[in-house]
């Protein structure tokens, strides 16, 4: 009889290895979500191999994070990530007048 697998978690492994960005380690731990959006922000202008703009990039990851969470997001860090996206509008210049 062959031994069960965990299944593979790969949204996981893409936050870990992206092809687009070298995310900070824990990067979307971090309960200041200023702090999250620039460290997004480092990531994306300083990869040489995403295919968009720094700030669709970081926004992507950003959004990524948050729908393969999906429900099993607790409400206190979807809010945490969800204002980083604010920040992250306001680090690259991008807050409507």
């Amino acid at each position: 009889m062959a031994a069960r697998r965990e299944p593979k978690k790969w949204s996981a492994e893409v936050a870990r290895r992206s092809d687009a960005l070298d995310l900070e380690p824990g990067v979307f731990l971090l309960e200041d979500p200023r702090r999250i959006a620039r460290s997004l922000k480092r990531s994306a202008e300083a990869s040489h191999r995403r295919k968009s703009t720094p700030f669709r990039s970081a926004m992507s990851m950003l959004t990524f994070y948050i729908n393969r969470a999906g429900e099993t997001l607790p409400e206190k860090r979807r809010t945490v990530l969800e204002e980083a996206k604010t920040e992250l509008r306001k680090v690259f210049g991008r807050v409507p007048d």
